[in-house]
């Protein structure tokens, strides 16, 4: 278990905070600061020395995630057996985020051991919340907090962590959280998530590649999303849960993971209907209290390993799941040939037939994810005939694809769409990863590839998928880890 709390001794720190300062505050190495001066947004901070080298223990994948690890597998072996989902990355970050509306305790389950989790603890803590995660378990105390800065210096590292901004806006009156920069699939602006918490009464300015908001309390307000965006949504959402009257967002994202932020928030006291829908209405409430939530699965999770089955000719069963979820590409594996029997909380599938190229156009839930679009392409490559993805949501994703070539996939990119011509039986090569689903698709490639391949830059897998090589390993497929030198920052 690891900790990190405000402390009301002599240690202090600066902010915002450096890479090195937050990881030897999470230590409890940081060394007294005698003549740091704090300044209005300014904190100081401590961490207790936790348990370090357990297996399940969260600090243990952040040093893990500090490594250019590469992956090594040979590839040619039908997966089967069973593998049990993880809780779902996406939802749990604004759930966590979500914390910070105060009111008591929350106890968070299901909880996915990955990095970008492990992130944004290190975010809540550094704001001034008590963070206690164990195995799967985090414990979020946020009823104090000593600071309404998100530096640049933890931003970079996972975009997701503009979630605190509406919540802190709203419970503390003012915010500061820097911009979240570039990202190595596209653009992902977060100008909406601005305009609907100025419709709502405040004052927003970027300053210094830091967005500044302040407002005495927020009104409810009718907000209509150009574009439905997932993140927008939740912070809005969660902003509007403290304002005082009634806010409607509509065109809403209606991601399942809004919906368990949704429920969650509910059970904390929160007036929330049309929650998976694209109306939202939130009544605003004084203040929440604490409560207990078991994270949702994660639908890509599941979906990704569908797709390992499917790729090596394989039989899985895939538990704590949750099919309703995957409506679309429980379809589109179908039209593939693969079949896919799904049940309550668990999927059956059995790839023993030939693949069939199909067409795939990414769109927002429920239409086809496009964090399933890298590993499709990857199965197409084994699919007769010629298969066209075309993507939708972002601008810049099939850096995968060059990677795909070295191991001979014949695809050709034509602006948005990525057309594949196969079968092609792929030989392992050195390859590189680019963002974390880019990461998924190629271990995809190499388990049905002939000889062995090489994924370099695998801290993007940690970003998203627990254990994946152990459970890979667990299915049959013949996959190492091999640790390296230090990672660089990245901002997807």
């Amino acid at each position: 278990m690891w900790a990190v709390r405000p402390l009301n001794g002599s240690w202090r720190g600066k902010t915002p905070f450096s890479d090195s300062d937050i990881r030897e505050a999470l230590l409890g190495t940081l060394e007294p600061l005698s003549e740091a001066r704090t300044k209005p947004g300014e904190r100081r901070v401590s961490a207790r020395r936790g348990r370090v080298g357990e297996e399940n223990d969260f600090f243990s994948i952040l040093l893990g995630a500090e490594t250019m690890d590469r992956i090594v597998l040979t590839g040619g072996v039908p997966l089967r057996g069973d593998v049990e989902i993880s809780g779902a990355k996406n939802a749990t970050l604004p759930i966590l985020a979500s914390t910070i509306l105060g009111g008591g305790e929350c106890v968070i389950t299901n909880v996915p051991r990955v990095v970008d989790v492990v992130t944004m603890g290190k975010l809540l803590g550094i704001l001034g919340a008590k963070v206690h995660h164990e195995g799967n378990r985090a414990v979020i105390n946020a009823e104090v907090i000593t600071s309404t800065q998100a530096p640049y210096d933890l931003v970079k590292t996972m975009r997701a962590s503009v979630l605190v901004l509406g919540p802190l806006l709203a419970r503390w009156g003012e915010a500061t959280v820097s911009m979240p920069g570039g990202c190595a699939i596209g653009s992902r602006p977060v100008n909406l998530h601005l305009a609907g918490l100025a419709k709502m009464g405040a004052e927003v300015s970027i300053e210094h590649g830091y967005i500044r908001a302040k407002a005495k309390r927020l009104m409810g307000a009718q907000i209509y999303c150009d574009t439905p965006t997932v993140t927008g949504t939740e912070n809005l959402m969660m902003a509007a849960s403290l304002a005082q009257g009634t806010t409607v967002i509509e065109n809403a994202a209606k991601e399942p993971e809004i919906a368990d932020l949704a429920n969650f928030l509910v059970k904390r006291g929160a007036r929330i209907v049309g929650a998976g829908s694209d109306v939202i209405t939130i009544e605003g409430v004084r203040e929440l209290h604490g409560s207990d939530h078991d994270v949702i699965p994660d639908r890509i999770e599941t979906g990704t390993y569908l797709v390992a089955g499917a790729i090596t000719r394989g039989a899985v069963t895939l538990n704590r799941c949750c099919p309703s979820h995957l409506d679309a590409l429980l379809m589109k594996l179908r039209e593939a040939g693969v079949e896919v029997e799904a049940e309550k909380e668990r999927i059956h599938l059995n790839a023993a037939a030939r693949l069939k190229g199909i067409d795939i156009r990414t769109l927002p839930y429920p239409g086809f994810p496009t964090d399933m679009q890298a590993q499709m392409v990857a199965l197409m490559t084994a699919a007769e005939g010629t298969s066209v993805i075309t993507e939708t949501v972002f601008e810049s994703r099939f850096m995968h694809v060059e990677e795909l070539r070295r191991m001979g996939a014949d695809i050709k990119v034509e602006g948005n769409r990525a057309v594949v011509t196969g079968p092609t039986k792929l030989a392992g090569a050195p390859v590189m990863a680019s963002d974390l689903r880019a990461s998924a698709g190629l271990v995809l490639a190499g388990l049905a590839a002939e000889g062995t391949t090489e994924i370099l830059r695998v801290y993007h897998l940690d970003r998203g998928y627990e254990r994946m090589e152990e459970k890979l390993r667990g299915l049959g497929a013949a996959i190492t880890r091999h640790k390296e030198g230090a990672a660089p920052a990245e901002t997807c």
